[in-house]
């Protein structure tokens, strides 16, 4: 495949805007796909942005000008202390038919996972989340995929796909190869009680904003085990992120949007990250792209902090806890990382047809969940898993 096809260059206004800066600025540290260079030799590179100029299947108008709005802030930040090389490869543009576009997004997707190299994806709307979704097709792998997002997305069985349907494409269309979904920080009042019976009922792990919010730490875990994350900006209360007609006055802060950027980007399974609905002409002052640069800042740098911890390492090298329920009804086997001091979790699972769940078998979980095994109380994530095990 051929990634010129589907991506244009970097303006080059962006590219002239930090010339005169420190060579330390990030536009100064990346590979940049340029009009006269083309695009660099991405075999170099383990991180790629992609801008995505799209906003047909949303109701948020003028998303799709965000990716260069996000990049006018990101390149004139400072280089991290920092290893993984990373490279931009421009923008996807509008495709004849929204089709188009989720079309060229799964390929470039697709050849980029292939090779091990990240996409971070600057939407546009997040129903963009399907194109990156369907690049997993051909991996022949299960999926589990992680939306920080105020709701859930699910919309109606025959819905068009849009940004509020989304999550139905995901679950419904062939092939299937969703393992888990999870959100974190959906709030109540919007959501119907229905959609949240339907979670429940389908094992998937749903966590409201306030419960996140009493300890961020706790969305490690769940982050961990994610293959995709995908970031509404929904999520985030309107004082720290106005640029987006969704918005609210309650959701995540800044700072705790960028902590689960960070966390995001440690987790060793992850291999594609998106941040969505940014809305250039609603953000007046670009404090909505300057927060989205910041959280891609963030993002790499929890990156060039992996551990290579599970599934990369043996278990057999990690400290084992068994506990034993109600008087050994049920045995829960704990792993400990030495490297990371990360806990797990084992769960059988057998394997789907066609497609490999090894990977399950072992779930992230925390210290937290320990301690409650050792209190004799069962922990939720394993008993979600052991039910989708059954």
């Amino acid at each position: 495949m051929i990634l010129e096809d589907f991506l244009s260059p970097v303006g080059g206004s962006i590219i002239e805007s930090c010339a005169q800066a420190n060579e330390q600025i990030f536009g100064k540290r990346i590979g940049i796909h340029q009009e006269i260079e083309g695009l660099p030799e991405i075999e170099n590179y383990k991180l790629a942005l992609i801008g995505v100029m799209e906003d047909r299947g949303s109701d948020n108008a003028g998303s799709a000008q965000s990716p260069d709005q996000v990049r006018k802030y990101l390149y004139n930040l400072y280089w991290g202390n920092w290893d993984a090389p990373v490279c931009d490869l421009g923008n996807i543009y509008s495709g004849e038919k929204l089709a188009d576009t989720m079309f060229a997004l799964r390929e470039v997707c697709f050849e980029l996972i292939k090779r091990g190299i990240v996409p971070i994806i600057i939407g546009g709307s997040q129903d963009l989340t399907y194109g990156n979704y369907r690049a997993y097709d051909r991996l022949e792998q299960t999926v589990n995929l992680v939306s920080i997002d105020s709701q859930f997305d699910l919309g109606k069985q025959d819905d068009k796909l849009t940004h509020r349907s989304f999550l139905s494409h995901i679950i419904l269309q062939k092939p299937y190869i969703l393992y888990n979904f999870s959100n974190i920080g959906y709030q109540s009042y919007f959501v119907n009680q229905e959609e949240v019976d339907l979670m429940e009922r389908m094992y998937f792990d749903i966590h409201r904003l306030g419960n996140m919010r009493q300890d961020i730490s706790e969305s490690e875990p769940i982050l961990r085990d994610a293959d995709i994350v995908s970031f509404d900006l929904s999520a985030l209360r309107q004082s720290d992120a106005p640029g987006n007609t969704f918005h609210s006055p309650n959701g995540f802060s800044g700072e705790e949007a960028c902590a689960l950027a960070r966390y995001s980007g440690i987790s060793d399974k992850l291999s594609s990250f998106g941040i969505y609905e940014c809305n250039a002409l609603a953000d007046k002052e670009g404090r909505t792209a300057h927060l989205v640069a910041q959280m891609i800042w963030y993002f790499l740098e929890g990156f060039n902090l992996r551990k290579g911890d599970y599934p990369f390492a043996r278990k057999e090298d990690y400290q084992r806890f068994t506990v034993l329920i109600n008087d050994g009804e049920y045995e829960l086997v704990f792993y400990k990382s030495p490297l990371s001091g990360r806990w797990w979790i084992e769960v059988p699972v057998r394997e789907s047809a066609g497609l490999s769940s090894a990977r399950h078998k072992l779930i992230p979980c925390s210290y937290v969940d320990y301690q409650e095994a050792m209190q004799n109380e069962i922990p939720d994530r394993w008993w979600r898993a052991m039910q989708k095990a059954l």
